[in-house]
C-alpha cells in the first residue's frame, strides 16, 4: 500500500498538469507554477531532497530553461515578426499561392512544406496559424483548414525552432544529441510518408481522385522523410527540418509546374522581391550550415566560447553554454541582418524585440517552470520511481506504450520541448531497467509527442485563432481526434515491431 501512496505522490505534478491544462483550461503560466510549487512541496515535505538541493535542482531546471529553449523561443518569434513588419511574408505566402490551382496539391506546399519551414525556423504555433489562414484564401472551409494545418504540423514539429525540441531532450538526457537525431528521423520515415497522403484525402476524400495525384503526397512524403534523416547523419539536429522542408517545397514547385504549364497563375513576385523576402531564413540556414560539424575547424573554434556553470551539485550536473553557436545567436544575427536588407531599421528591429519580448513573457514563465519541475523531479528521484513502476507494471510490452507517454506530455503542455522535458529521463530509466537500447527508447518519446501536440490545447487555440474560428474549439478537436488516433497507433505498432525486427528492443 505505502508503494501504491508513493507512486501516486510521485505521478502528481504530472496528474496536476493534465487536469489543469486539458481539463480546467488554465493558463499554461498559471498551471506550470502551481504544479513547480507542488513538486517543491512534495521533494522536501517527502525527504527526498533538502530544502537547498530542491530549490537549486528548480533553479537548475529555470536557467536551463532560459538559456537552452527560451532564448530560441524569443529569437525565432523575433526573426518571424520582423519579416511581417516588413511585409515579406506575405510576399513568400503570394509566391506559394500562383505555383497551383489544384487544392490538394496546394495543401501539400502550403502546410506540408511550407508549414515545416516554419516550424524549422520559428515554431511556437506560428506553423499551424499562417497555413491554416492561407488555405481558407483557396477556397477551404475553416474547420477543414484548421484540421488540416493541426495534422500537417506532427511529423515536422520534431526538429522545429532549429532542432530545438531534440537538442533539448538530448540535455536532459545527456545523450548524443546527432546519435539522437538519426534515431528520430528514422522513427518518422513512415510517417513523413503517411502524412501527406492523409492530408490530400482530408481535402478530398475519394480514393479515386488519390489515384490521379499519387505521386505528389508520395514524393513530398519521400523527399522530407530521406532529406531530413540524411541531414540528421550528417549535420546533427539544426538543419534536418529547414533542408527538407525546402527540398520538398522545390520539388514540388518543379512538379506542380511541370504538370499545370497552361493553369497556373503568373508570379505576381520578382526574383530579387522573393530573394529579398526570405533574406533572414537563407541566413539562418547559411550560418547553421557553416557553424555545424561539417566545418569541423568553425565549430570547434567556436565552441570554444562557452560559460560553463553548475547550480545543482554532484558530478554530470553543470552545465555549459555555447554562446556563439547556439541557435538563438544565430537566429537572432540573421534576423538583424535579415531585416536591414528588408529596409527595418535597427531602431524599428528594437521595438520590434521589446513587443516579441511582451508578447510571450508568459510563455518564458512557463517553460522555465516546466524544466524547474522536470529537474525537481528527476533530482529527487521522482522520475526513476515512475519509470520503474511502468516497467515493472508493463514488463517487455512497455516500448509500445512508450510513445503514448510522449503524447501525453505535448498534450498537456502544447510543446514537443516540454514532454521531452518531462519524460526525457523517465524514458532513459525505462530503457535502462529493461535493458533496451536508450536512444530508440527516448526517441519514441519525441515520436509520440508529435502526435499529442495536435490535440493539445494550446494548437488547437492557435489553430482557431488563425481561421477566425475561436469558440469553436470543441468541433476541431472532434474532427482532429480520429486523426491523432490513426497517427499514435501507427507509431506504437510501427516502433514496436521495428525495434523488435532490429533489436532496439526485446521481448
Amino acid at each position: 500500500m505505502n508503494s501504491l501512496i508513493q507512486l501516486f505522490l510521485d505521478l502528481l505534478p504530472i496528474i496536476w498538469l493534465i487536469i489543469s491544462l486539458g481539463v480546467f483550461k488554465m493558463p499554461a503560466v498559471k498551471a506550470t507554477s502551481i504544479g513547480l510549487a507542488l513538486t517543491v512541496l512534495l521533494s522536501i515535505l517527502g525527504g527526498k531532497l533538502t530544502v537547498t538541493k530542491t530549490f537549486l535542482g528548480a533553479l537548475d531546471g529555470a536557467t536551463m530553461g532560459l538559456i537552452v529553449i527560451s532564448y530560441v523561443v524569443v529569437a525565432a518569434l523575433f526573426a518571424y515578426n520582423s519579416a511581417s513588419y516588413s511585409g515579406n511574408m506575405r510576399v513568400i505566402q503570394n509566391a506559394l499561392s500562383h505555383v497551383s490551382t489544384d487544392p490538394r496539391i496546394l495543401v501539400l506546399l502550403v502546410c506540408w512544406a511550407f508549414g515545416a519551414f516554419l516550424e524549422s525556423v520559428a515554431g511556437f504555433g506560428i506553423a499551424v496559424a499562417i497555413p491554416a489562414g492561407i488555405l481558407i484564401s483557396f477556397n477551404i472551409k475553416p474547420i477543414k483548414a484548421s484540421v488540416i494545418s493541426l495534422l500537417a504540423n506532427t511529423a515536422t514539429t520534431s526538429f522545429g525552432a532549429v532542432g530545438l525540441p531534440v537538442i533539448t531532450l538530448a540535455d536532459v538526457t545527456k545523450l548524443n544529441s546527432q546519435t539522437l537525431a538519426i534515431f528520430v528521423s528514422l522513427q518518422l520515415l513512415l510517417l513523413c510518408i503517411l502524412v501527406p497522403f492523409l492530408l490530400v484525402l482530408l481535402v478530398d476524400s475519394s480514393f479515386k481522385e488519390l489515384k490521379k495525384i499519387w505521386y505528389y503526397p508520395l514524393t513530398a512524403g519521400l523527399v522530407y522523410g530521406i532529406v531530413q534523416l540524411v541531414v540528421s547523419y550528417l549535420l546533427g539536429p539544426e538543419l534536418p527540418t529547414i533542408v527538407a522542408s525546402l527540398a520538398t517545397l522545390i520539388v514540388l514547385i518543379m512538379l506542380a509546374q511541370r504538370k499545370n504549364k497552361s493553369s497556373v497563375k503568373q508570379e505576381k513576385h520578382t526574383l530579387t522581391e522573393i530573394a529579398v523576402a526570405t533574406a533572414p531564413f537563407i541566413l539562418i540556414f547559411s550560418l547553421v550550415l557553416v557553424t555545424s560539424p561539417l566545418f569541423p575547424q568553425i565549430n570547434n573554434f567556436l565552441n570554444n566560447f562557452q560559460i560553463g556553470f553548475q547550480i545543482y551539485p554532484g558530478q554530470d550536473n553543470g552545465q555549459t553554454f555555447s554562446y556563439l553557436v547556439s541557435p538563438g545567436t544565430i537566429i537572432l544575427l540573421s534576423a538583424i541582418i535579415g531585416g536591414l536588407v528588408q529596409k527595418v531599421s535597427l531602431q524599428e528591429q528594437l521595438k520590434i524585440l521589446i513587443l516579441t519580448l511582451k508578447s510571450i513573457w508568459k510563455t518564458i514563465i512557463t517553460v522555465c517552470a516546466i524544466v524547474a519541475l522536470a529537474k525537481v523531479m528527476d533530482y529527487s528521484g521522482m522520475t526513476t520511481t515512475l519509470a520503474t513502476s511502468l516497467v515493472k507494471g508493463l514488463g517487455p510490452i512497455y516500448p509500445l506504450f512508450a510513445p503514448i507517454i510522449g503524447a501525453i506530455g505535448s498534450f498537456a503542455t502544447g510543446s514537443n520541448t516540454s514532454s521531452n522535458v518531462l519524460f526525457g529521463d523517465l524514458q532513459l530509466s525505462a530503457a535502462k531497467n529493461l535493458g533496451v537500447n536508450k536512444y530508440w527508447l527516448v526517441a519514441s518519446n519525441m515520436a509520440g509527442s508529435t502526435a499529442g501536440n495536435m490535440l493539445s490545447p494550446q494548437s488547437i487555440a492557435v489553430a482557431t485563432t488563425g481561421v477566425k474560428l475561436e469558440g469553436k474549439e470543441g468541433i476541431i478537436l472532434k474532427d482532429a481526434l480520429k486523426w491523432a488516433g490513426l497517427y499514435l497507433g501507427v507509431i506504437c505498432i510501427f516502433l514496436y515491431l521495428i525495434g523488435l525486427i532490429f533489436g532496439m528492443i526485446r521481448l
